[in-house]
């Protein structure tokens, strides 16, 4: 399902007075920064199936076990606490499909199939909604663009479009539900129909005017063989609850757990760039610039921003090193890289102080004009 808030990216232009900070196409490639990581993370690059499968698999089983002790608890206190870790975990867990937009699938064999089983669909996200996506997100010509599936310069929008921008994650549950209960179904017996729920509600995007082309060869048939197994299991939960097999507490307590992940995510959206590009073309260093890490010694980033997306500039610069290498490419670089260097720049201390920028922004976007 397309995750996006409707918000008119046209709206976002700023004027001549409240012009995008300069973060855009006037930054050039900072060249000894690029060679630099290149260099330092060439040993870094082979993803461990040993990590990969213990994290993922340890978070789902937590998750999981978390989410029935919520539903089987008699009392309201035990079942709120185990609800929380319930949310955390598959938070974890679900974030590793961005790892398998990434990653080579020879170097993971069954990695793809296996969260997806255990993940993807259960919590009605498979890997295609972001697979075919988020690769959009990293080409050099489109980040930042109208043509960036993954981008909207909140920066320079109205101030009511975060918390916006937040709160209609919350219903991601009720969208999934229809997305993959009623829409699919209905579209394999509608041409029309088909072409508008690929299109428009195939990608975990945040751009509304983003329009995903069908799939074509191998990408095809692992999209119709997920999309099944996903409305399968929504339209068995959906008739499961209508017929009492399933009850409606658990039902819900079921809802309320992924939009608890979905609302999390977003607001990790929320920070993990500035947002203050203007449309225009970036170079590498400008999109690194635009974008955020938040290391160490900062310690909840490990909660809210898990499988290595607390490093999530760094990704920008190096998108194919598997998230376990990501710590010590930012050791490496921090200490290899000259205090100047525009890397140092990227870092931030920790939520609060993003949020605060952001909103900050949107206000005095609204001052200028």
């Amino acid at each position: 399902m397309n995750s996006s808030i409707t918000l008119d990216r046209a709206s976002a232009a700023p004027s001549p007075k409240a012009a995008a900070p300069a973060r855009s196409v006037r930054v050039p490639d900072d060249k000894t920064l690029l060679r630099t990581a290149a260099e330092l993370s060439r040993d870094l690059n082979r993803p461990k199936p040993a990590v990969y499968w213990t994290d993922m698999l340890a978070s789902a089983l937590v998750g999981y076990a978390a989410l029935a002790g919520a539903i089987l608890s008699p009392s309201t206190g035990w079942a709120i606490v185990a609800g929380v870790v319930a949310v955390l975990a598959l938070y974890r867990a679900a974030s590793f499909i961005h790892e398998v937009s990434h990653i080579k699938h020879s170097a993971l064999p069954g990695f793809r199939l296996g969260w997806n089983l255990l993940v993807g669909i259960p919590l009605m996200a498979p890997s295609f909604m972001y697979e075919g996506v988020h690769n959009l997100h990293h080409a050099r010509t489109r980040y930042g663009t109208a043509e960036d599936p993954e981008y909207l310069p909140l920066a320079l929008m109205k101030p009511w479009t975060v918390p916006l921008f937040v709160l209609v994650s919350a219903l991601a549950p009720v969208g999934f539900l229809i997305r993959w209960g009623v829409l699919s179904p209905l579209s394999v017996l509608f041409p029309r129909l088909r072409a508008l729920v690929v299109a428009r509600y195939s990608a975990l995007a945040i751009n509304p005017s983003f329009e995903r082309r069908a799939p074509e060869g191998d990408a095809k048939m692992l999209w119709h063989r997920l999309e099944a197994a996903t409305s399968v299991w929504a339209i068995a939960l959906m008739t499961a609850t209508a017929t009492g097999v399933l009850p409606l507490r658990a039902f819900l307590i079921v809802l309320a757990v992924i939009s608890a992940v979905m609302v999390i995510n977003q607001v990790r959206t929320l920070v993990a760039h500035l947002w203050e590009n203007d449309g225009e073309p970036m170079s590498v260093t400008a999109q690194f610039l635009d974008s955020v890490n938040v290391p160490p010694p900062a310690l909840l980033p490990f909660l809210w921003a898990p499988v290595g997306l607390r490093y999530h500039a760094l990704h920008h610069l190096l998108p194919g090193l598997p998230y376990h290498a990501l710590g010590e490419a930012h050791r490496r670089l921090s200490a290899a890289l000259d205090p100047q260097s525009p890397y140092h720049k990227a870092n931030y201390r920790g939520l609060p102080g993003l949020l605060e920028r952001l909103v900050r922004s949107t206000f005095a976007v609204v001052g200028r004009r």
